[in-house]
Formats: structure tokens, sequence, C-alpha cells
């Protein structure tokens, strides 16, 4: 078999929670999606080294409007079973506090591409469910648990398992606790696999930053008892600093060609071996069942490879495409744009031919949680370029729109155009933090009707600038911002456009021509 050696991550970019599933030739990866719709990213490849972006599940309205920030949905599972495909998820609605207020539905379809079936509510104990279809017929599913007793502030207790009715779409029975956790605490991501007479168990530990690792235990019996593996944890980087990859853990294992096993799992690239812009990141590399059947990785030691080795059928080259460009040339949106909480819809978003443009009207502020009119793309490399054309006419300083760098309602670079009482229509820049919003001094007059933006991202400084018809060259608004602050949270940035009104939802309007993405050398 010929062997190809590839680079991590494999899907760059914020793609979190990657969970793989094999149907005959092909290879599906579904990633978290957060509050970013249409929910439930799937990837797809025949060959482990090659991913295109295949659809979304959640693409029907899921009422996400109001769930703060680093919630929604979560760690989504994808199965396969007697011709129907699987997808167990999490709705996370609160994230802070003592409490976890988190919801797990499942939906159903006889496609990858769907029509997905209207969800199944399952329960609220715990997050990042996983169904398990074992060889009898029964389906169980698995949930870690959450107990606002505990007195750290990770209150994950464990992992529960219930057994699941299809045919009256409910949970049944006893509800068994299989797994405490270890030491690493933080126990959750449950994946159940059987192999050679046991049920593998695998977990993620010590939380999603640097102290993220996979365990594995095992059992005869389903229910349990579960012994852990000596070689626990079988994954991490929390001892491993020099390693380019970091925060690895989040796992789930699928069997290639010719017996060869592989796990993917989240990781994040840090610079300066602290801030991750690009989010948490899926990553590949090949695992081995050891001769006394336990799990492990194929790496010297438990780290995570940087350019592992896929067996392929035939030879091949890893390419990925990062680049993306739309004239808005076509009937429907593309399928790479994401919108926040709510779906992109005809009530606020439509597309003119001849000529070619997308009309975006105002929603409420950058900074709100229920209707935010922007439609982004996940920033998929540290070095990029991301232009759009945009005709605009506001009248009040209360309407805004143009270019942003996005990681939340609270962490935004916007560059845009407004009305000044005294200059008219203008040009600014704004950078939000948490407690320290800034508001650049630069203001510049505009008199074309259309105008160019453009943000470059360059690690952790950007620099955004101007074109128009009267300055045809590129203008610079501002250089060497810090974007250091575009690192937190769970999700990585998104590069996008939006119309803002704060005196009135969609009570204006702009005009964009053309949105450019363009990932760029480090120089």
């Amino acid at each position: 078999m010929p062997q190809v050696k590839i680079h991590n991550p494999i899907l760059p970019g914020f793609n979190p929670d990657p969970n793989i599933l094999r149907v005959d030739k092909d290879y599906y990866i579904a990633v978290s999606s957060f509050e970013w719709m249409p929910g439930i990213r799937v990837y797809h490849s025949q060959d482990l080294v090659n991913w295109e972006f295949a659809t979304d599940i959640l693409t029907t309205q899921v009422d996400l409007r109001g769930n703060p920030q680093n919630a929604s949905i979560w760690a989504p599972q994808i199965s396969y079973a007697q011709g129907i495909y699987y997808c167990i998820y999490t709705d996370v609605k609160n994230a802070h506090g003592p409490f976890k207020d988190c919801h797990n539905y499942l939906t159903t379809a006889p496609a990858i591409t769907g029509p997905w079936s209207e969800p199944i509510y399952l329960n609220s104990s715990g997050f990042d469910p996983s169904l398990f279809h074992d060889v009898d017929g029964k389906m169980w599913v698995l949930n870690e648990i959450w107990d606002y007793r505990y007195s750290t502030s990770n209150k994950s207790a464990g992992i529960v398992m219930q057994e699941f009715d299809l045919a009256h779409k409910k949970l049944i029975g006893k509800v068994h606790k299989i797994f405490n956790g270890t030491e690493l605490a933080k126990t959750e991501a449950p994946q159940l696999y059987r192999h050679n007479g046991y049920y593998f168990l695998l977990t993620a530990e010590g939380g999603t930053g640097k102290g993220h690792a996979v365990t594995v235990c095992r059992s005869k019996n389903i229910t349990g008892p579960y012994g852990l593996a000596p070689n626990s944890p079988i994954l991490t980087a929390r001892d491993k600093p020099e390693s380019e990859l970091q925060c690895t853990g989040h796992a789930s294992i699928v069997e290639g060609v010719a017996g060869h096993w592989y796990m993917v799992y989240l990781t994040s690239r840090l610079l300066e071996s602290e801030y991750h812009l690009l989010g948490r990141e899926t990553a590949i590399q090949e695992v081995q069942w050891t001769d006394n059947d336990w799990l492990a990785t194929s790496a010297v030691g438990n780290g995570p490879e940087l350019t592992p080795i896929i067996e392929t059928t035939v030879p091949i080259q890893q390419i990925q495409h990062l680049n993306f460009h739309d004239q808005f040339d076509r009937s429907t949106l593309k399928l790479e744009w994401n919108s926040l909480r709510i779906l992109p819809e005809d009530s606020w978003i439509q597309i003119h031919n001849g000529p070619n443009f997308l009309r975006i009207y105002a929603g409420e502020s950058p900074a709100t949680t229920f209707e935010h009119h922007l439609l982004a793309i996940r920033q998929n490399s540290f070095y990029f370029q991301a232009e759009t054309e945009i005709s605009f006419d506001p009248q009040t300083f209360n309407q805004m729109a143009g270019l942003l760098l996005f990681l939340n309602n609270e962490r935004f670079l916007y560059l845009y155009i407004t009305h000044d009482e005294q200059q008219g229509k203008v040009l600014k820049l704004m950078k939000s933090v948490p407690d320290n919003f800034e508001l650049f001094s630069t203001t510049i007059p505009l008199s074309d009707e259309t105008v160019k933006l453009r943000i470059d991202g360059r690690g952790l400084q950007g620099a955004a600038y101007y074109q128009t018809a009267v300055n045809p060259n590129w203008q610079l608004v501002a250089d060497q911002i810090d974007l250091r602050f575009l690192s937190a949270g769970f999700t990585g940035n998104f590069v996008g456009i939006g119309v803002h009104d704060m005196d009135q939802k969609e009570g204006c309007f702009a005009d964009f021509s053309e949105f450019r993405y363009t990932v760029s050398s480090k120089k």
C-alpha cells in the first residue's frame, strides 16, 4: 500500500470536537459549530488525506438566539446502522456558574446530506452525547454528567449510559455510571467501540486547554466495570511544550485501508505559546491495537504527530483549498458562509443578479446575541487578506456596515462605513474587547458611492485599508493592530461582512458586490 506523509491539521481553522465515521469507502468528520449556523459542519474524504466540506446537518432554524457565547451546538457524533445516519448533539443554553443547562438531541437521515428529521429530545444531565449501536441491535446513549455539587470550577462527574428505544424515540431503563474519570478530571466526550470482544471507552480529560488528553478504558460488559488502560493518557501534549500541536484531545477512531486504524482529535496551534486565533482544529494520526488488546498511538510516546503517515490505495498528494471568493453570481449563498445564531434568510439577505450583488438588511448591534446580520467564513490561516466591495448610504451614526474579524459578541475588529454629523459619510475602525472598547481616532470622509475595504491578518497583528475611485490605490487606515484579543474561548476567529442599525432593525441596507479571502505568506 502507498504511504502518504501529510501535514496536520487536516481541517485548519475553527473545526473542533471532530467525530469520524466510515460508511463503505466514504469517511465523514462532523465538528462542533457552537453559535454559528447552519450547525454541525460535515467534511468528506475517500482517503483520509484530502477533505472537502460536504454538508451541514442543522439547516433548519434552531433557536439559538440569546444563547451565551461559547455555548449552543457542542460535540456532534455521527453514526450509521441499517441504512440510516444518526447525529446526536448538545444545545447548551447556559454555561456559567455552578449549573449547565444543556439539552441533548438526536436526528436521523437516509443520507449524510439529509433530509434530517426533526430532532428528538433525549436528556439534559450533561453534554457531549454519543450513540452506540451494539451487535445485539440495542442502542445506548452516553454522555458526560454534570454535578453542580462539586467544589471545583469544572464539575464533570464522569460518564453515564442509558438504553435508547428508537421505536418510542426515548431513553429507557436504568442510567448506568460507567466511568468516574481519572485524576486528570474534566471527563467528557465519551466514544464507545467494540473490538476483539471488548467494549472500549475513549474520553477526553484535563479540559480543552493545554492540559487536554485522551484516555481509554475497557470492559467485557457494556455496562462495566471499565478498567483504565495502563498507557493512559494515550494522546496528550500537556507535557510537550515543544510540540506545534497543543491542547490535543476529544478523539474518535476509525478503521482505514489494510487494517490500519486512525484517530482524529482536536488541537490548537499557538502563537507565542499562548494565542490560538484559529481556535481548535482537527488533526489525525495512526493508532494501533496492541498485543494485549489495548489502544496506543503509533508515535513514539503519546504525543501528537505534525506529519503523520496515512496508508492509501493509490499514491496521492495532500491538497487544502484555503482561499474563498464570492461574487454573488448565483441564486443562493455559497455553503461556506455562516451566520450567528440565526440562519441567513430572505428576510435579511437578498441576492441580485445583473449586476451581481448581495444586499444585507441591518440587524441589531455588533454585540447582540439575538438578531445579528453577519455573514462570515472561518479564518483558517494566521496570514491572510480579506476584501469586500460595498455600497452603503448611512443616515445616522447608529447605522454601520463593513468588514469584520469576529470571535464573539465581545471580541471583534470592525472596519465600517457610517455617518458623521459634521462630515457625512465616513469610514471608521472599532475594536471591541471586554471592558476595553476602542474607537480609533481616524475618521476618513467618503464621497464615493462604492468603497473597497481590506483587512490583513499578519499573525498577532493586523492592518486595515480602503480604496475608492478617487483613491484607486490601497490607503492605510491603521497598521500594527494588536489581534491577540481575538484569542479567547472555545471558538476560532471568523472573517465576514455585516450591517447594523441601532436606530431601527432593518432600517437600512448595504450592497456587497464581492468578498475575497486569500491566504498569504508570512511576509
